[in-house]
């Protein structure tokens, strides 16, 4: 006890009264808890976690301390499948592939979003409600939605989709206090990640300006970044596209693209995505007019634009920033522009870039990103400019009709947390020749090939082996696949209606060297890609003529990225992050 405290008397009656104080309380946190109060009015359940759960919660981490705050709160949350459709597709993963016709990659938004498949939306309050009383009703709320949902729809057409309220009220808070709403998506797949209940709510129920961010533009063909524009303005008119990418050319280094495999190297050092900021900035300003002073803005991105490509690597970025980031969760009437300030909600689904999207604009790293869904917990808010301020919402998987192996594609289910990553394999593979693509052989020299002879066969040119019994690691080489997938590396995209058809006609549009400024992709860049292709094959001829084995030298460890959650199961820098790149592939030759 300290120094100068006496101790003070407790009696017996004393310390009953605290403890039922104490199981009252918590009683009182468990039916407002937003999993909890799901899962026992819901699935009928007791309050105790059971096995048998019909939910699963995902990157769980052990409570240590009671009263404290959860470490759980925000963890993602989605409907688990039944052991009949887990059993059903693994059957299927060992089935022959199927190709499919590139036509069939064309998608439309209204076969993914039927109109009684909406999103949750706040409940109605007003301030005279006390805390207790506003979560009572929104769990009320939320738990009716989720039976409505499950009388309309049955649970094996639906995708993944959020099941934990405390995420939904993240969305919410940034909604109520946005003057404009980012909707970030990729642009690999902007129809399936885009529900138009989003667009109905924000505009027309809201009545504020929305603006669609097509972002990692450099994953995809310029003429097909443009396609998609088009088929959304014409979905949407009066919608505001902008297009935008957070590694421009001039942040990227060894890039290349060989036998359809893309590679492109990030830098240790970020600079400000200055023209996807430009193309921002256009748009918040035709919509605030002279409302907000946003010359600063301006004036931070034509500086950066000023400096030289070839800017060295331990410069950061341009000028003073003004940096505040913090948890804001009070309820307060939303004013347009508050004190002057533009606030910008960024919202999106998980894994489309959004906090990447925030450190490209600000040339330097404030938010913490991550390929694991689910990484950012609550939003956050970061001033760009005195006037101009940035809120990063978690990323939210909205219901719909999305298959759950190309949810996991676009990178909205943790591939970590797949018991059957072999059907999303299957699911690429018929729609990406991977075994010309990746120059596989058949373990069993078979001519047939399944979804588990795609990952065998990967397993063995990469020398993935199990630890006691030596055997493939058929389900390593699968996460690896999809991770390749995921990052870009296995070029694979969603197109719009007739966009086979019309090819030529966006190849040659005008909008596409509008997307290439945005890339950076200048002819002096370009110039400097054909010359690094060139040492690199003349590298590979010098191995020739030696007759060496390795015609690269590896530069394992010398490229580490920023981001903190860089595995070691990345480990493609062996076959994927070399001087000449990819060659560990021509291994089959």
């Amino acid at each position: 006890m300290p120094l100068g405290r006496h101790k003070v008397p407790f009696s017996g009656k004393a310390k009953k009264q605290q403890l039922k104080e104490k199981k009252q309380r918590q009683q009182h946190t468990n039916l407002l808890a937003g999993n909890k109060n799901f899962k026992t009015l819901l699935l009928g359940e007791n309050s105790n976690d059971g096995e048998d759960d019909n939910v699963q919660s995902l990157n769980k981490q052990p409570t240590l301390r009671r009263g404290r705050s959860n470490p759980n709160r925000y963890n993602l949350q989605f409907h688990r499948e039944s052991k009949e459709e887990q059993q059903r597709s693994k059957e299927e993963a060992r089935n022959t592939l199927q190709p499919v016709s590139e036509e069939s990659l064309e998608i439309d938004i209204d076969s993914f979003f039927p109109k009684e498949l909406n999103f949750p939306v706040r409940p109605p309050w007003d301030f005279s409600m006390s805390k207790e009383e506003l979560d009572a009703r929104e769990n009320k709320y939320f738990t009716d939605y989720i039976k409505s949902i499950e009388k309309k729809f049955d649970w094996s057409e639906l995708s993944y989709f959020e099941l934990n309220l405390e995420t939904w009220r993240q969305l919410w808070r940034v909604l109520e206090m946005a003057d404009i709403v980012l909707f970030i998506t990729d642009i690999r797949f902007p129809a399936l990640m885009f529900p138009p209940s989003i667009y109905t709510y924000v505009v027309k129920i809201l009545h504020k300006h929305l603006i669609v961010v097509l972002n990692k533009i450099d994953l995809a063909p310029a003429p097909l970044v443009v396609a998609w524009k088009h088929y959304l303005k014409k979905k949407y008119p009066g919608l505001h596209i902008i297009m935008f990418t957070s590694f421009p050319y001039y942040n990227l280094r060894d890039t290349s693209e060989k036998k359809g495999l893309q590679v492109k190297r990030r830098k240790g050092k970020m600079r400000m995505a200055a023209e996807g900021a430009q193309t921002l900035f256009d748009a918040c300003k035709d919509i605030v007019k002279e409302q907000v002073d946003l010359s600063s803005w301006q004036e931070k991105i034509s500086e950066e634009m000023t400096v030289e490509n070839e800017i060295g690597e331990d410069e950061v970025e341009i000028g003073e920033t003004v940096n505040l980031k913090y948890q804001d969760t009070s309820y307060r009437i939303h004013k347009m522009y508050e004190a002057g300030v533009l606030t910008i909600g960024c919202i999106g689904q998980p894994n489309v870039g959004k906090s990447s999207l925030m450190n490209a604009l600000m040339g330097k790293k404030v938010v913490s990103v991550s390929r694991t869904p689910g990484h950012t917990k609550h939003f956050q808010t970061i001033f760009l400019t005195d006037t101009v301020r940035l809120c990063d919402c978690p990323g939210l998987v909205f219901p719909s009709k999305v298959p759950k192996s190309l949810q996991v594609l676009m990178g909205s289910f943790p591939i970590a947390q797949l018991s059957n990553p072999y059907t999303c394999i299957r699911f690429l593979s018929e729609r990406v020749d991977l075994v010309s693509l990746l120059k596989l052989q058949h373990p069993e020299k078979d001519d047939q090939w399944s979804a588990m002879d795609v990952c065998d066969g990967w397993a063995l040119k990469r020398g993935f082996y199990t630890a006691r019994a030596a055997r493939l690691d058929t389900y390593r080489a699968a996460n690896h696949l999809l991770r390749l997938a995921l990052d870009g590396k296995i070029p694979f995209c969603m197109r719009p209606p007739d966009y086979t058809k019309t090819e030529d006609q966006w190849k040659s549009h005008h909008d596409v060297h509008t997307v290439e400024w945005i890339q950076a992709a200048t002819k002096v860049h370009q110039q400097e890609f054909v010359l690094s292709e060139e040492e690199d094959s003349d590298e590979e001829a010098k191995g020739s003529v030696t007759g060496s084995t390795k015609t690269g030298v590896s530069h394992e460890g010398e490229d580490e990225e920023e981001e903190e959650d860089d595995s070691d199961d990345d480990d493609d820098a062996d076959a994927l992050q070399s001087t000449n790149k990819f060659q560990a592939l021509n291994l089959a030759d």
